[in-house]
């Protein structure tokens, strides 16, 4: 007898990434009306939507660090999250309660994030992470309990397995407090070995959600990557990966725009802050699970442009249509937010006591205004210091013209970092400065003293001068104001830099923004504009350098 032929359905799946947050609640009753409209029209074809998050959820906003991300996870779990990978900034709340590290005996460096995981009606996944074990990694252990790996689903008649990683460099960019008793592998060995083990679980598709990213300038030719950064971790990733072992990756991390095809593997990364959400539309045969396309969509804009990150959001979000209907807000995660932006609103709105003449625009490649304001202020709050810096990444956002609030200031700086006093060589300090030079992270602010780097011999050569331009000598002894963050070793600014337990000194009585606040009451009656040339004097900036960062110095030869 013959056999049937086999008849062949073929179904959408929608992938929906959101990626760093940062507790940006406000913007996601408006998300969840996308994500509404696309589900229904995955309804109505017999597709299914996951919705996935690259990480990075809670830290940034008063309405979201005061609940230490709590809402967040309400808001998601309204939303219908299907899964989250963790971020760095994941363990910045470190013990539940008020103390950003452990303070007090039993503190656990990890019970916030610990608590957020518990209240998520959606798995976090983390493939890379392991739990430090004689200084190894500790078997399969998670530091984290109920953090998984991996985890499989069906979504209409799919097999999907969903990996989570998190980049390489995430303990250096968190608290060395919090993350003691953590190691991250590299990404492409677990994420493989997990891609393998879900193959042999029976899953048909696989999608890697990686708190690891790219940057393209361009987002609107899929196939198109002469725009991108092609050594980006995520580029890195796709092409290290055993072929077919994942079909596409929901990536973060960088706050930049990713719509692309790389090695095969469609990756999307939406900006950050809920600016935008990404899209890939997989068309799968069933029975077999083969994905026969893949379709790439640039991210879409949640409210108002996506393409400028320091740009002021509308208070109201424009109207807009989405898969053929009008998007309204999603009503239950209106509710689910309602006590934290009340909450959020009546501590926000306390006025600073200064009006701001001019916007002061944050500077992430570029040395601004903005950050040595607050490198200034820093340096002020230590009597007798010779210099102070600061690591660009803890600027979040900009501060607006206008009356300043509380709100705006944390928005700022929301991380509740300390003053911390290093003692230290002023060779010690160029390094720091190379450091930062010839690095990824944004750049830093620096105070009190100047910075000269120059090419020589193929090499980059830092100098630390005085305001008046002389040379401070390298064996030169400074006293010298950076953060908590830095002086333990983030951003990686102090490799190469052995500093004895008596230089430094931690101060958990002057926190980093309310030193900012006190410093512009100080200063109100001659508030900062970012064209004021004590602060930023482009003819001659605090950091003379060559060319742009990362800077890198190459031997010609003859």
């Amino acid at each position: 007898m013959p056999t049937p032929e086999t008849v062949t359905e073929t179904i959408t799946l929608s992938i929906v990434g959101i990626n760093d947050l940062h507790g940006r609640m406000q913007q996601l009753p408006r998300l969840g009306g996308y994500v509404k409209n696309l589900r229904a029209a995955r309804a109505a074809d017999h597709g299914a939507l996951l919705l996935l998050d690259a990480g990075d959820i809670f830290q940034g906003t008063l309405e979201s660090n005061l609940g230490e991300g709590e809402g967040m996870v309400r808001a998601e779990n309204a939303l219908g999250l299907t899964a989250a990978a963790l971020g760095n900034h994941e363990f910045d709340f470190g013990p539940i309660g008020p103390h950003s590290i452990p303070l007090e005996a039993g503190e656990d460096p990890l019970g916030a994030i610990g608590e957020r995981v518990k209240e998520a009606r959606f798995p976090f996944l983390s493939a890379n992470l392991y739990a430090k074990g004689d200084g190894a990694a500790n078997s399969d252990a998670m530091p984290v309990p109920g953090v998984l790996r991996s985890f499989l689903l069906t979504a209409a008649g799919v097999k999907v397995g969903l990996i989570g990683a998190l980049t390489s460099g995430a303990l250096s960019q968190t608290h060395a407090d919090n993350v003691h008793g953590v190691i991250v592998e590299r990404m492409t060995p677990a994420i493989g070995r997990e891609a393998q083990a879900l193959r042999a679980q029976g899953a048909q598709v696989v999608i890697a959600i990686v708190h690891a990213g790219g940057d393209c300038h361009d987002v609107s030719h899929p196939d198109d990557l002469s725009s991108c950064e092609d050594g980006a971790e995520v580029f890195t990733l796709a092409r290290s990966l055993p072929a077919h072992a994942v079909d596409a990756i929901v990536a973060g991390h960088t706050h930049a725009g990713v719509a692309q095809r790389v090695a095969g593997i469609p990756i999307i990364e939406s900006y950050a802050k809920a600016r935008a959400f990404g899209r890939v539309d997989l068309r799968v045969e069933l029975p077999s699970g083969r994905v026969a396309e893949s379709r790439i969509l640039p991210p879409h804009g949640i409210c108002g442009s996506v393409l400028d990150p320091d740009a002021e959001l509308p208070a109201v979000c424009p109207a807009d249509t989405y898969e053929g209907a009008a998007v309204l807000d999603d009503d239950a995660v209106s509710a689910a937010i309602a006590g934290d932006i009340a909450r959020a609103k009546g501590a926000g709105e306390t006025l600073v006591g200064i009006t701001l003449p001019e916007a002061l625009q944050r500077g992430t490649k570029q040395e601004s205004a903005l950050g040595n304001l607050l490198a200034d202020a820093m340096l002020r709050a230590v009597p007798k210091a010779d210099a102070a810096f600061n690591n660009g990444g803890s600027l979040r956002t900009g501060l607006p013209a206008g009356p300043l609030d509380f709100g705006h200031v944390f928005e700022l700086f929301p991380f509740d970092n300390v003053l911390a006093t290093l003692h230290m060589r002023a060779s010690d300090l160029a390094t720091v400065v190379k450091n930062n030079l010839g690095g990824g992270h944004a750049i830093l602010a620096l105070a009190g003293l100047r910075a000269r780097a120059r090419c020589e011999n193929g090499a980059l050569r830092v100098e630390i001068l005085r305001a008046n331009g002389t040379l401070v000598p390298d064996a030169t002894l400074l006293t010298v104001v950076t953060s908590d963050f830095v002086a333990t070793h983030g951003d990686d600014l102090l490799r190469g830099v052995t500093l004895e337990p008596s230089a430094v000194t931690i101060n958990r009585s002057q926190i980093i923004r309310d030193v900012l606040v006190a410093d512009l009451r100080a200063t109100a009656k001659k508030p900062p504009r970012p064209t004021d040339k004590r602060l930023f004097d482009p003819e001659h900036p605090r950091l003379d350098y060559p060319g742009t960062r990362p800077v890198r110095c190459e031997t010609t030869h003859e």
